[in-house]
């Protein structure tokens, strides 16, 4: 039966956490791969190349039980990434029932279609569904995974920050045999009870990585605020599947400046050069992140300029590279001399040499009339 409500699921993985301790306690353990009475083992999924967005995929799912007893109950779970969604109700079976889960503990956010199948499973034969559940590409596809689960230990409950379920409403889908596929042997389990396999789905698709720069305006002796960014302006959301950084972006300063203070998700690699990264190892369509130092301008340089630019893992999916760099400008509005505090340049130290000769050009004028006064009351 399918279970609605969250606080059953989270009584059941607690029940199902302490019966496998008081198991343990007792000299016992649940059936492991060992155990020759129990075993799943999926068949051979292939990749998935060339989906398109606004489309659809299906996943052939099959499996053998490799143990020595019938199974009653098997439940086959497709895990969706980011960029695939689970079908509409009126086309998922109403033996299947669908949850989103939200991001959180360092994943995005996917999608969980559950299916169970309640009928007898015989041991050395391969099953599939008479049915293969077929799956919306989303326009924000293009690195995408389907996780595919098969398990007979129990209701599979999905993770934290689920959704309400929602059942299917077509007719329900049973298991078929496959007499002319191979079976997996007897005994071969890894898993005892369960098996999955990841299957990757690669959508023709693309994701603009692109940067913003600045331009920065003050006295010598200023501290300024810098703000650059970095965005995804999609249509594709972007997770690497080797793991690499989603994106990184190199910042190099203006010459002239140091820096006063630091955006947290940058550090500095070089005299005047900070790398930054994002908040996830992924970046969703539409993502934005600005970076924010504060700049102390120490002298006027003459021309002096700095970047942003994309750095680090290539970018096969990013066909735009117009926008990978940006500038950052800097106009000194004081003098060319260097600075030897932090508040402002108010230009006084310019100023007194001025002052100072006007005062010393009218002493000399007033004297020129006293001399002149002098000697016209002598005549």
């Amino acid at each position: 039966m399918f279970h609605t409500s969250s606080g059953l699921r989270v009584l059941g993985r607690t029940v199902g956490a302490l019966g496998a301790l008081a198991l343990v306690a007792l000299g016992a353990t649940p059936a492991a791969a060992g155990d020759p009475a129990a075993g799943v083992v999926l068949g051979e999924i292939a990749p998935i190349d060339g989906a398109e967005p606004g489309g659809t995929v299906r996943v052939p799912t099959s499996f053998t039980d490799t143990g020595t007893k019938a199974l009653g109950k098997v439940w086959l779970t497709y895990t969706l990434s980011h960029g695939l969604a689970h079908p509409e109700p009126a086309g998922l079976p109403a033996n299947c029932a669908y949850s989103t889960i939200a991001a959180g503990d360092g994943e995005p956010d996917r999608t969980e279609v559950i299916c169970e199948f309640g009928q007898t499973v015989r041991p050395g034969v391969v099953y599939a569904p008479g049915r293969q559940l077929t799956f919306p590409v989303r326009d924000s596809a293009l690195y995408e995974v389907i996780e595919v689960k098969a398990e007979t230990a129990g209701y599979p409950y999905p993770g934290d920050n689920f959704s309400r379920e929602v059942r299917g409403a077509a007719p329900a889908v049973e298991l078929v045999e496959q007499p002319d596929a191979v079976a997996a042997p007897a005994g071969s389990a890894r898993n005892g009870r369960w098996d999955e396999a990841d299957v990757p789905v690669t959508a023709v698709n693309t994701a603009d990585f692109k940067v913003t720069g600045a331009r920065l305006q003050g006295d010598v002796g200023d501290t300024v605020p810098l703000t650059v960014s970095f965005a995804d302006a999609g249509p594709a959301w972007v997770q690497r599947r080797d793991r690499a950084d989603a994106a990184r972006v190199v910042v190099r300063m203006p010459a002239g400046t140091s820096v006063a203070r630091t955006d947290p998700y940058c550090r500095r690699t070089g005299s005047g050069e900070y790398v930054c990264g994002i908040d996830f190892p992924w970046v969703e369509e539409g993502y934005e992140r600005s970076y924010t130092f504060r700049l102390k301008i120490d002298k006027a340089v003459s021309g002096a300029r700095g970047s942003i630019g994309l750095t680090g893992a290539s970018r096969p999916f990013d066909t735009d590279a117009g926008n990978d760099k940006a500038g950052i400008r800097l106009d000194v509005t004081g003098g060319d001399g260097a600075s030897g505090g932090d508040r402002e340049n108010t230009g006084a130290g310019a100023a007194l040499p001025f002052v100072g000769a006007v005062a010393a050009a009218a002493v000399v004028a007033a004297g020129a009339v006293l001399v002149a006064r002098h000697r016209a009351n002598r005549r």
